[in-house]
């Protein structure tokens, strides 16, 4: 599979950490808006060509799957630009701005018989089905309830800051708790209550959801651009509870009975970093002509992105791109 990069800052460092190491990849591609930034990169990660304009690289016809790592803002423009060229693409997350903007995709994907995948690797990992396996166990009971954070100091990150560039809490941080809350509860989501804290500048620094389903469950989710948190779920039952050390990169699910006493504890497999995962899914679904990934199918990153306008729509945030 001929991978290739559009756009080369940081996240990009470590998606090609981690392609280094996946068997059936080669590294063809990177491009950045600057020839010198895509030469370093592809110098550095052993990348076999370097483009100085996502365009140019666009038109290589040796260019099979397309890892996007633009900002939030562009990823619509970008994922677009790669469909139009016949690409099949890898979309980092929070797939787009807005749901109207992932539907285009989505349809455009279609017409053109291309994967399309959003890059939310906690959806691809081991630790997803070692968690969804003992809920169902029942080892913890009924569940019922659950609460989900992830927080960083960010503030010094420039496109965290910027509307411009659809920066903020939610679409950087919060996807990740409301992800966790949908892959354990799939029924559909009943209500959404959500507050924030802005910035002067126009974005969430920090914002609380509530998600109420239609079953009778309920998602208290924090995510924080001001603070570090512990970045844990904790998933509850009538017989007890589970918690998940690092909702972002799970290292440990620990089972607790109703005394709080620790019963088990579950590490995950050895990872390269974790982005391997996606990367793997999306080879296989191109093999078997799929547009989609079971693991991430696109009924799930609509609904990921329809729960987020209707969060930013209850704060009144509108980024100058939509």
């Amino acid at each position: 599979m001929n991978f290739a990069v559009l756009a080369t800052g940081s996240i990009a460092n470590t998606m090609a950490k981690a392609v280094s190491g996946i068997g059936g990849v080669r590294k063809y591609a990177a491009a950045s808006r600057e020839y010198e930034r895509a030469k370093a990169y592809a110098d550095r990660w052993g990348f076999e060509k370097a483009y100085g304009s996502y365009e140019e690289m666009l038109q290589d016809p040796a260019v099979e799957l397309v890892y996007v790592a633009s900002p939030h803002s562009h990823h619509y423009e970008h994922a677009k630009m790669c469909l139009l060229h016949g690409k099949h693409v890898l979309l980092e997350k929070a797939f787009t701005v807005n749901a109207g903007q992932a539907q285009e995709l989505m349809d455009l994907a279609k017409e053109k018989n291309l994967l399309l995948a959003e890059a939310i690797w906690t959806r691809y990992m081991p630790s997803r089905k070692m968690i969804l396996d003992l809920v169902e166990s029942g080892v913890i009971g009924k569940v019922t309830s659950l609460t989900a954070n992830l927080g960083y100091v960010l503030t010094e990150v420039e496109r965290m800051r910027r509307p411009e560039l659809a920066g903020g809490a939610l679409l950087d941080l919060g996807v990740y708790p409301i992800n966790f809350a949908l892959m354990v509860f799939s029924g559909a989501v009943e209500k959404v209550t959500s507050t924030a804290v802005m910035s002067a500048e126009g974005v969430d620094f920090m914002n609380s959801i509530t998600l109420t389903f239609a079953g009778g469950q309920m998602a208290v989710l924090h995510s924080n651009m001001l603070a570090q948190t512990d970045r844990q779920g904790v998933i509850n039952g009538d017989k007890g509870y589970l918690e998940v050390q690092n909702i972002n990169n799970c290292e440990e699910i620990r089972v607790f009975d109703l005394n709080r006493e620790m019963t088990a504890r579950y590490t995950v497999p050895e990872q390269i970093n974790g982005y391997e995962y996606e990367v793997i899914a999306c080879m296989k679904a191109i093999e078997r002509g799929a547009i989609e990934c079971e693991e991430m199918p696109h009924a799930e990153t609509l609904r990921v992105m329809k729960l987020m306008d209707e969060i930013r729509e209850q704060w009144g945030m509108r980024y100058p791109c939509e």
